[in-house]
């Protein structure tokens, strides 16, 4: 009650309230769910991960075009489904996710074997493997076709998040809070800058 009361009050201030419905408060160390996020203190930690609710979104979404593509092409399906994979990953890339995107791509590619596997059931596994699996640059087990590639959940780098200063207002401290922004999108783009020089090496490697 008096962290409400606190928080009402902060609130107030500016013209905004907090809804009773939509508020709960509960201990760090148990964690609490927000905007597709884990929050939770692990031995005095805070770690921020993405939901199980979330990562069970994604999953249902995937396996949702999957089987929708039952008499797709496979170009057709790649382009049915990265959209949904870089979305959710970049969404994603701020937070604890590394592992989370790891079984993210194991689960996907499980769905593809099923959906392969169902396109030509009197094939061998390893014909099956041959048509939809190849190896690009130093990675292999690549689904891919002459036009397009699936991305991988994992493609998308961690981005470091940079932290707050605690002293800072956003609604007094808005030149600080810029800055940060525009360093946010700085380590972004020399993330996409590294990701586009890996792939030419690969490319000029093979």
């Amino acid at each position: 009650k008096e962290i409400a009361e606190l928080i009402k009050g902060f609130l107030k201030e500016r013209g905004l309230e907090l809804s009773a419905e939509k508020t709960h408060i509960t201990h760090i160390d148990v964690g609490f769910d927000f905007l597709g996020w884990h929050f939770r203190k692990y031995k005095g930690k805070l770690l921020i991960k993405p939901s199980k609710k979330s990562i069970d979104n994604a999953t249902h979404k995937v396996g949702d075009i999957i089987k929708k593509a039952k008499a797709w092409n496979q170009e057709d399906l790649i382009d049915a489904l990265n959209p949904i994979i870089l979305g959710w990953s970049n969404y994603h890339q701020t937070v604890v996710s590394k592992k989370v995107f790891n079984k993210l791509d194991h689960r996907t590619w499980n769905m593809l074997w099923k959906w392969a596997k169902r396109r030509h059931p009197h094939k061998s596994k390893t014909w099956i493997v041959k048509k939809y699996w190849h190896t690009e640059g130093s990675r292999n087990w690549v689904f891919i076709t002459e036009r397009n590639r699936l991305k991988l959940f994992s493609d998308t780098k961690i981005v470091r998040h940079i932290s707050l200063k605690l002293d800072k207002n956003p609604y007094l401290d808005s030149e600080y809070f810029k800055l940060r922004k525009l360093r946010q999108k700085a380590l972004k783009m020399s993330d996409r800058c590294k990701t586009r020089w890996d792939k030419l090496k690969d490319s000029l490697c093979t």
